[in-house]
């Protein structure tokens, strides 16, 4: 799937730019499991939270946030 670039986005725009655009494959091997998502840099944490949404939809599954660095705005 193509999405337009985040950047130069404000935290509203960046959010509505990956609202719906992340989808679980394989629901069974992520059910029950601690995901841990890994980011760069963490801008906003628009694309993070959209991810993360979608992974916390299974049934007992837990999501942790790493990241190398965390830009301000």
């Amino acid at each position: 799937v193509f999405n337009p670039t985040q950047t130069r986005k404000d935290r509203y725009s960046r959010w509505q730019n990956v609202e719906g655009i992340f989808k679980v494959r394989d629901p069974g091997r992520f059910e029950g499991k601690h995901i841990l998502l890994v980011d760069d840099v963490i801008t906003t944490g628009s694309t993070l939270e959209a991810c993360a949404s979608e992974i916390l939809k299974l049934d007992g599954t837990k999501v942790s946030i790493a990241a190398l660095a965390v830009a301000y705005m």
